[in-house]
């Protein structure tokens, strides 16, 4: 019985393997297991950056992950209302529509 592919694999497997397989094994194989953090902050600030960065593409599913990881949907709201100040209004607004979305599909 064969492995499910990674959700990098499923994005970029076929047209980029060599990143697919760096994100698998490096970004989170290596960087996102290293001790120095706990899974839950790690989530908390790649949530923070992206939102930051206005990366619409990847938001959700590290908020998906930030969930998962322990982070509420309350404090992932609060981060990004944080932001707002920081990031800029239009970031956070997109990022809480994302939320939305995201927490509406876990129900």
């Amino acid at each position: 019985m064969s492995e499910r592919p990674s959700r990098a694999q499923q994005l970029m497997g076929d047209i980029a393997p060599k990143l697919a397989e760096l994100t698998d094994d490096v970004l989170f194989g290596d960087i996102w297991t290293r001790p120095g953090l706990v899974p839950r902050d790690r989530s908390l600030i790649t949530v923070a950056a992206l939102v930051a960065l206005d990366r619409t593409d990847q938001v959700a599913s590290h908020m998906r992950r930030a969930l998962d990881n322990g982070v509420t949907a309350d404090e992932l709201v609060e981060a990004v209302t944080h932001l707002a100040f920081y990031a800029g209004w239009p970031c956070a607004v997109s990022a809480i529509t994302t939320l939305r979305s995201v927490v509406e599909a876990d129900r």
